[in-house]
């Protein structure tokens, strides 16, 4: 009975933020619900949708990824430059890139080092072959991906589609098939795992190899979005990613996520500074609001939590 109302809390939590940020948003300006409000608050939330569950698949595997902005920004940059010039040497790259992400995974479980300082050191490496890639901002999308991300849905907002696909396929992926149940087990109790037979190293792999294919997805749709790139154009992104796991009632140990919770709390990012950049406060600023809406949503997790295990 405990642990369902804890999983019920994890589950009501970023709906009840969303609703604490859209609230104020529709009081202050009713457009929101329009049409092109909605589609204007919400395209920039697809890449950050992308990198949040890109760290929701690293933190599944009770490691944490500080070098998913530096990552995302350089897939831009490889889109704006390789992928327009020589397509097959642009996805070529991003290929590699996967891999090696995969390849970090399991050398982390392997060598038993702090995926902490593994992916700080890998952020350094992104960021360096990104300003190699694009020393100055600039660039141009693929037509084909311009065209995409411009996709404008008669009815419902493209960007509202979009995420909501994204966190079905997510959740399915994650929480209901049974390869999804395995990855995560690896997280909660990797000592089990490894007596039912599952290779904890592989496991990571594949774990850190989903996060550099989200990682790309996310990329690319910025560059769809912003039709040019800039080596530092999405390192906001780690915080971010790490901010919506945990607003969307993810753990950092355990296994214990929430692949449409994690979508929720990217939502919930995104449409707070949207809001915020609405009402000019200054962007150091909105940095600051978001940090206090994650610290608020993690005080009430505690609050609720210490009272479930009174009872």
């Amino acid at each position: 009975m405990l642990r369902a109302r804890r999983l019920d809390l994890r589950s009501v939590l970023p709906v009840a933020s969303l609703f604490a940020v859209l609230v104020p948003m529709v009081a202050v300006q009713p457009n929101t619900f329009s049409y092109f409000g909605a589609v204007m608050l919400l395209n920039l939330g697809v890449p950050i949708v992308f990198a949040t569950l890109a760290q929701l698949a690293v933190i599944t595997a009770n490691e944490l990824d500080l070098s998913i902005g530096s990552f995302v920004s350089l897939v831009a940059c490889i889109g704006a430059t390789l992928l327009v010039r020589s397509p097959w040497l642009g996805w070529a790259a991003l290929a590699g890139c996967v891999v090696l992400y995969a390849l970090v995974g399991a050398l982390i479980e392997y060598r038993r080092i702090s995926s902490v300082v593994v992916t700080l050191g890998l952020s350094f490496v992104w960021n360096g072959l990104a300003v190699l890639l694009l020393p100055s901002p600039g660039g141009t999308s693929p037509g084909w991906l311009s065209t995409l991300m411009g996709f404008q849905s008669p009815v419902i907002p493209a960007p509202l589609l979009w995420t909501a696909a994204i966190g079905i396929g997510g959740h399915f992926l994650l929480m209901r098939s049974s390869v999804g149940v395995g990855l995560r087990g690896v997280g909660g109790n990797p000592g089990a795992m490894r007596r039912f037979g599952w290779s904890v190293i592989r496991s990571k792999a594949i774990l850190f190899g989903c996060a550099g294919f989200l990682g790309v997805c996310s990329g690319l749709t910025l560059l769809g979005l912003a039709t040019s790139a800039d080596a530092n154009i999405a390192l906001r992104y780690t915080l971010l990613s790490v901010a919506g796991v945990i607003l969307g009632g993810g753990e950092f140990v355990g296994g214990r996520v929430s692949a449409l919770g994690a979508v929720l709390g990217a939502i919930t990012l995104t449409l707070a500074s949207s809001f915020l950049s609405f009402l000019q406060i200054a962007p150091e600023w909105q940095i600051g609001l978001q940090g206090m809406i994650l610290i608020a949503v993690l005080s009430l997790r505690l609050v609720f939590r210490g009272k479930g295990a009174r009872r």
